[in-house]
């Protein structure tokens, strides 16, 4: 239930309803399960069938396909936030004699690992994974199909091996470590890797008649971390809510927030289209909201989940359908008709418990060079740091290492040390940034500017 705070307009829930019966029966998808969640609660649920009075709900399973390699890339990252291994590694230090062991953890986690698309023929996703019983079966006898590290190529065959490392390290089939590390903890009960009724059926539509083939199940074997659950928009938005906000018994918001960081380099094609992929987790601009989470694809499904963390809002689309509607645009609309019909209200300012004086005498109008910038204090002890006008470096978020100093956590000064170099009298001279010197007046007389500043100070031209 949700209180009268939470829910929705009556004309937001007629959009989201009008969106998904348009794609539904342009689609022409036998029917489409869609949830919006805000903030952290799901606030609209809605259905469309082609069977009368049998519409699917929350409960129901789909085959969500893809989704599943967010999944195991969370299960990746706990191994990493343990200490058990360092996503720099290569794969070999952990499963060896795999053939592809070049290719780091990270660059599996973001399809830049050079491998093939799909294991060899025959294709995998309509045949039994008993056909392909072990790790040499998926890859082949040419696993890779570009250098290690170059280029964005997904990789089915990629999160295979990540579900292999996850067996390795945990000592326990991939599913298992799944279910008790991730799905038990956030309650994602109706998430599985074979069907639990009630679940959908997953059809083949005729492209140029009315009619339907169903589609085979079968249960992926060695390939299911790259695409074998099944799951319901219930569970979903919870995950979606987790992969937003962050639970401490699964992965830190912070964890989180590096998996939402782009991690591949993008083709001209992604560059213009605005696409990009983290580890684990798709990324795009669209409509000038910057949306992550992933899609899913196998015959018989389509499936996505979309979040705009900047508006605390997700959606979730499953189609029970091997092509027809765009469901990754789908969930992408839906977030959009919320976000836009009913913008997110920000929490009421308030002033910080407490501040340190030596540092709040850093605040204010900074120059680097002849750049303005204004230094400003944050919650929890960190900085940011803006530019005043539209050119020159862009800004950035420092948080506090509780020594005096600060790293950079975005732009181009991300990972580099903010500090304030002080005269012997305890005055500020300037603030040094990854070399950079700032000071309070432009190239200020007297302040420790490298190059020093010409004695005749600023001029006219006579």
């Amino acid at each position: 239930m949700t209180t009268p705070q939470e829910e929705l307009l009556p004309a937001t829930r007629r959009a989201l309803l009008h969106r998904i019966a348009v794609a539904q029966a342009e689609g022409r998808a036998p029917s489409m399960v869609a949830a919006v969640v805000r903030g952290g609660r799901t606030v609209w649920t809605g259905a469309r069938t082609s069977v009368e009075g049998h519409a699917p709900d929350g409960n129901t399973q789909y085959r969500v396909g893809s989704i599943t390699k967010t999944f195991t890339a969370v299960l990746v990252l706990r191994l990493r936030d343990e200490g058990v291994l360092d996503l720099g590694d290569p794969l070999e230090k952990h499963l060896p004699g795999t053939g592809a062991g070049e290719a780091t953890i990270a660059e599996l986690l973001a399809h830049t690992g050079g491998l093939a698309a799909e294991s060899p023929a025959p294709w995998w996703e309509r045949t039994p994974g008993s056909l392909r019983p072990e790790l040499a079966d998926v890859l082949g006898e040419q696993p890779h199909r570009h250098p290690v590290g170059r280029r964005f190529h997904y990789s089915n065959t990629g999160y295979t091996l990540l579900g292999a490392l996850v067996e390795e390290l945990r000592g326990a089939p991939w599913e298992d470590v799944l279910r008790r590390e991730v799905l038990e903890p956030l309650s994602l009960h109706r998430t599985s890797g074979d069907p639990q009724a009630p679940h959908a059926g997953g059809w083949a539509v005729h492209p140029w008649a009315d009619v339907m083939l169903p589609e085979p199940t079968e249960h992926l074997g060695r390939m299911a971390p790259a695409g074998q659950l099944w799951s319901t928009t219930g569970d979903l938005s919870r995950f979606a809510a987790f992969l937003a906000h962050g639970d401490d018994r699964v992965l830190s918001a912070e964890s989180l927030l590096e998996m939402r960081t782009p991690a591949a380099p993008a083709e001209a094609a992604d560059v213009a289209a605005g696409v990009t992929y983290g580890l684990g987790m798709q990324l795009q601009q669209r409509d000038g909201r910057f949306l992550v989470g992933h899609s899913g694809s196998v015959p018989g499904f389509l499936a996505s989940l979309t979040i705009s963390v900047e508006d605390d809002v997700a959606a979730v689309v499953l189609v029970n359908c091997t092509s027809g509607p765009a469901a990754s645009s789908v969930a992408a609309d839906l977030v959009g008709i919320v976000a836009e019909a009913e913008p997110r209200i920000p929490e009421p300012w308030r002033p910080l418990p407490e501040v340190d004086r030596s540092v709040l005498e850093l605040a204010g109008q900074w120059y680097w060079g002849t750049h303005a910038f204004a230094l400003r204090l944050v919650a929890g002890g960190g900085l940011s740091l803006e530019p005043l006008s539209g050119n020159g470096r862009q800004g950035a978020r420092f948080r506090a290492n509780g020594d005096g100093t600060w790293t950079g956590l975005d732009g181009y000064f991300a990972g580099e040390s903010l500090r304030a170099v002080r005269r012997p009298d305890g005055s500020v001279d300037h603030l040094d940034l990854g070399s950079f010197v700032f000071t309070r007046q432009p190239y200020e007389e007297g302040a420790s500017v490298p190059g020093g500043v010409d004695p005749e100070g600023w001029r006219g031209i006579s």
